[in-house]
């Protein structure tokens, strides 16, 4: 069994030195959320924190941001005896998970509702969850189009697309925004979400705040809109989108792996903006800190028009109690979350299609995360 472990720590780290992204996109297809193999105490930072941490954490949540926290166990567990399981159930799973006492940490794409906070002062003795952002990223548009290597769309055709009122590939609406694009008379097979997620809650705030009309919906975590066809997690959307001919399916950047071609948006800006790590920083940057206390729920500017701003964004929250974090769990979370909020951690994530968080933003979760007790 040893000779096994140090069997894959050894391919783990030639994968790491061959190439980073590819080692993360193997171990983004793993949806039991099991870091593969590891990797050696050489690749990892030399200055990682440990402090008393040891044992085995489980954590539960976005999928979304699967790929980033399996970069970061990967460097983390090198350093630490600190086994991260992250179970990326969805941020609806994750929250629920964290609610209920059964994980110490959570991720989610959507920050902690009024009820939900209530519910965490019953597992956070003496406190309460609350919202650390610590992970970017562009919420890509991904599609299958024989023979269109480029797509523009708007919020209004996107929010069309997806409620069903739009249902061909050579639609009017959406041949005015590809005048020089051969679109195929081909049905348009929509897929959204089957889980409770907060990529579908940031989707659909972006469709709400920008195109409400052709999108008359509440939003959420739960899709809503008619028609359309579900896949489970960011994962099982991309798949789909991948495998099936004039698909459209929303999902993280880094899922857009393999040859998925991703949709250009027109936001009334000069030119349309592509989904790239720093076209999200952008976005991201106008950010409002709106949470109270410890907690740092943002507010995102969906509607922003600026140059080079890519306005479907979404951030991941770290989920954890401020107060009253069981003693036996305490220092491997503290120590991870200190080591993803760190310089290197965020490194990480613009490595592999994700997008840091902004100085002052980050500044404030490091300064938080030290506070947990």
């Amino acid at each position: 069994m040893k000779l096994q472990r140090m069997n894959r720590r050894a391919l783990a780290l030639g994968a790491l030195a061959v190439s980073g992204a590819l080692a993360l996109t193997a171990c983004g297809s793993d949806e039991t959320g099991t870091p593969e193999g590891g990797s050696s105490n050489a690749a990892a930072p030399s200055n990682i924190k440990c402090d008393d941490a040891s044992g085995q954490v489980l954590a539960d949540g976005s999928s979304a941001q699967k790929n980033a926290v399996d970069a970061w166990v990967k460097q983390f567990s090198a350093a630490c005896k600190v086994e991260i399981n992250y179970k990326a159930g969805g941020s609806g799973a994750g929250v629920t998970a964290f609610t209920q006492g059964q994980v110490p940490w959570a991720g989610s794409d959507s920050a902690l509702k009024p009820d939900e906070v209530a519910a965490s002062k019953k597992i956070c003795s003496g406190g309460q969850g609350i919202d650390l952002p610590m992970v970017g990223g562009p919420i890509a548009v991904g599609y299958n189009v024989p023979g269109v290597d480029k797509l523009v769309l708007d919020s209004a055709t996107i929010a069309k697309i997806f409620d069903s009122k739009i249902t061909k590939w050579n639609d009017p609406a959406i041949a005015k925004l590809n005048p020089d694009a051969k679109l195929p008379n081909l049905k348009i097979q929509a897929f959204h979400r089957s889980d409770e997620s907060g990529t579908t809650d940031n989707f659909t705030k972006y469709l709400i705040a920008t195109a409400k009309k052709d999108f008359p919906y509440e939003g959420g975590k739960a899709w809503q809109a008619k028609g359309g066809q579900s896949a489970p997690q960011s994962s099982g959307v991309a798949a789909q989108v991948k495998q099936t001919a004039g698909a459209i399916g929303y999902f993280e950047l880094s899922y857009a792996k393999d040859g998925i071609k991703t949709v250009a948006i027109d936001t009334g800006a000069a030119k349309p903006v592509d989904a790239t790590v720093e076209n999200a920083t952008k976005a991201i940057s106008e950010a409002k800190v709106v949470g109270t206390g410890k907690d740092l729920a943002l507010e995102l500017n969906y509607g922003t028009k600026a140059e080079g701003a890519y306005p479907m964004v979404l951030v991941t929250y770290e989920i954890a109690c401020d107060k009253g974090n069981k003693a036996e769990t305490l220092p491997a979370v503290k120590a991870f979350l200190r080591y993803a909020a760190s310089e290197d951690g965020q490194k990480i994530l613009a490595e592999n299609d994700y997008a840091p968080m902004p100085e002052e933003i980050i500044t404030k979760v490091r300064e938080t995360v030290e506070s947990l007790s």
